[in-house]
């Protein structure tokens, strides 16, 4: 008698909040040539999955699956299996990103299998649990910040400065020779400062360049001098351009050899990962429920 091995993964169906997560057993598979299976350790909710349970990108038609959607990004854990060509044994300890939105399988999950070249390796000085918080933002940051180029002494403005994107570009962005000024809440005042930005509360216009973590969109365009540069992180919806101000939006992608990097960055102290809390994979209705309050720092992870 043959018994088929499954594992649990949280799905939406028909979206419609947190309500509409379901946890399904879905039957377990081989890695193919250049994929690894990884025994899922961490997997962070991020404000773009409560969007895809809400039904958001179902209804601008990114989404377009008949019988499930997956949810989660971002995740670490262990090899379980390799396919062929592929040198990581088991027991390699990873993290990594999915990238796009049309797809029946995420990172809430027990498991997963993706390409191997989509996961960067996990320092041994790196909590498994942090080290999930960071692909998936530290990752559109650097592409960001790529999209941006060198400063030169130019100024720019980081919307969002303290959240889980713009905290990643404000350093970036300072590496590659911008002076950065970091637009947040004045209780974020410290934090801005110990990354070496200026800051401010209420910016007014006249920025070379403005980073726009916080996605203020037209907003974050009129903060823009003329002739100058916006990079947005909404690349469904990117805004309209006006006086010469040119828009550029980051659309993330995996990247595996980059990831190792950011993860090394953060056992340096270059990169601060922020966890807000755990909760298992079976709470994870109640995750969606804790980030849409807002208010957050960091991230909830959910524990399959």
């Amino acid at each position: 008698m043959t018994t088929t091995q499954t594992f649990r993964a949280a799905v939406v169906r028909t979206p419609g909040g947190p309500d509409a997560i379901e946890l399904v057993d879905l039957p377990v598979r081989d890695p193919a040539p250049g994929e690894i299976r990884v025994r899922v350790a961490a997997a962070p909710v991020n404000p773009v999955d409560l969007a895809v349970a809400d039904g958001y990108f179902h209804g601008i038609g990114l989404i377009d699956q008949p019988d499930r959607t997956g949810l989660g990004w971002d995740f670490s854990g262990t090899v379980e299996a390799a396919g062929e060509g592929v040198d990581l044994p088991v027991g390699t300890r990873v993290a990594g990103l999915v990238g796009g939105f049309d797809r029946d399988f995420g990172t809430y999950a027990e498991q997963l299998v993706l390409s191997a070249s989509d996961v960067g390796l996990v320092p041994a000085d790196l909590d498994l649990v942090a080290a999930a918080t960071l692909p998936l933002n530290a990752l559109t940051a650097a592409q960001l910040v790529d999209l941006l180029g060198d400063g030169g002494g130019r100024s720019l403005l980081v919307t969002g400065a303290a959240g889980a994107v713009g905290g990643y570009v404000v350093p970036m962005a300072l590496e590659r020779g911008w002076r950065v000024t970091g637009l947040a809440r004045a209780a974020d005042a410290e934090f801005m400062r110990g990354l070496g930005a200026d800051f401010t509360a209420a910016a007014e216009p006249g920025w070379d360049a403005v980073a726009d973590g916080a996605v203020m969109q037209d907003a974050g365009v009129a903060l823009v001098r003329d002739g100058g540069v916006f990079v947005g992180v909404q690349p469904s919806a990117p805004p309209a351009s006006e006086r010469g101000v040119e828009i550029r939006v980051v659309g993330v992608v995996p990247d595996g050899a980059r990831t190792t990097g950011l993860l090394a960055d953060a056992v340096a102290g270059k990169l601060v990962t922020r966890v807000a809390g755990e909760l298992p994979l079976a709470d994870v209705a109640d995750a969606h429920r804790l980030v849409a309050k807002g208010g957050v720092r960091g991230r909830w992870v959910l524990r399959p």
